[in-house]
């Protein structure tokens, strides 16, 4: 009962976030909830950290979304803004293993933090403003579509597990079940919020968004898997974390949104 009523809640504060409240707000709230997330990764990647070792990758996570996220004067600010963190980045690592002395390995975790969830959740926000509502909710649509396509295959006809050394609930039949209805979904939907694309190119977005969800799910699952760790936090009752809510999410949005651009 709890899963079912935080997960009704969180449905509903999103929906209603992305329905009613105005584009300077969604970006906010984007780059807390990649701040939010980074802190999750770098808890399952970085568990040793110090406090405040974490407190550069936050700001540079944060950065990062807020420069993706208002993608106008055609693209030109994201490409600036992306070069500068770019920098900065690189500075800060040289830092990180040239005078703390902390191991390649561990500062090349770090840094991915900008780009595994400052970049997908600032463009998920100039969805929105590029886009439109409808096109937002659509991507969204999608994943769940495909999860929920994904577990009722696995659970109906799942025999040969997808991987089984990372999630050993995850199967091929279900995987295509979700490749399936996932495609199917997104050339229905995606016909009426773009109209006059061509079905075959969302047939393909749709095949690539569920390909890629299953990817940033494996991903995550790894993660947790190499850390010892069953959720990414405890944020979520009965859900886990944020990382645990948005893994696939954060692979197919940068699809999605070139898509969306192009």
């Amino acid at each position: 009962m709890t899963r079912l009523l935080s997960g009704v809640a969180l449905a509903a504060a999103a929906l209603g976030a992305i329905l009613f409240l105005p584009f300077p707000v969604l970006r906010v709230i984007a780059c807390l909830v990649a701040a939010l997330g980074a802190h999750e990764y770098l808890g399952i990647v970085d568990p040793d950290r110090r406090r405040l070792e974490a407190v550069p990758i936050l700001i540079l996570v944060v950065l990062v979304c807020w420069s993706f996220s208002d993608p106008g004067g055609q693209g030109q600010p994201v490409a600036l803004g992306a070069l500068s963190l770019l920098v900065l980045g690189v500075a800060w690592a040289g830092f990180e293993v040239a005078w703390r002395r902390f191991a390649v390995a561990r500062v090349r975790a770090r840094l991915l933090a900008p780009l595994y969830l400052g970049m997908p959740l600032g463009m998920l926000a100039a969805i929105q403003q590029e886009g439109g509502r409808i096109a937002t909710l659509l991507v969204i649509a999608g994943i769940v579509v495909s999860d929920s396509a994904q577990y009722y295959s696995g659970r109906r006809f799942g025999r040969r597990p997808l991987a089984p050394t990372i999630s050993p609930k995850k199967t091929i039949e279900g995987a295509v079940g979700g490749l399936v209805v996932g495609t199917i979904f997104m050339v229905m939907a995606g016909g009426w919020v773009f109209q006059g694309a061509q079905p075959g190119a969302l047939a393909l977005l749709g095949a690539m968004i569920v390909v890629l969800g299953i990817c940033g799910d494996l991903f995550e699952s790894r993660l947790k898997r190499a850390a010892g760790v069953k959720d990414s936090s405890g944020l979520i009752p009965g859900h886990g974390g944020i990382l645990d809510r948005i893994d696939a999410l954060l692979f197919a949005v940068p699809a999605y949104y070139l898509y969306l651009v192009s």
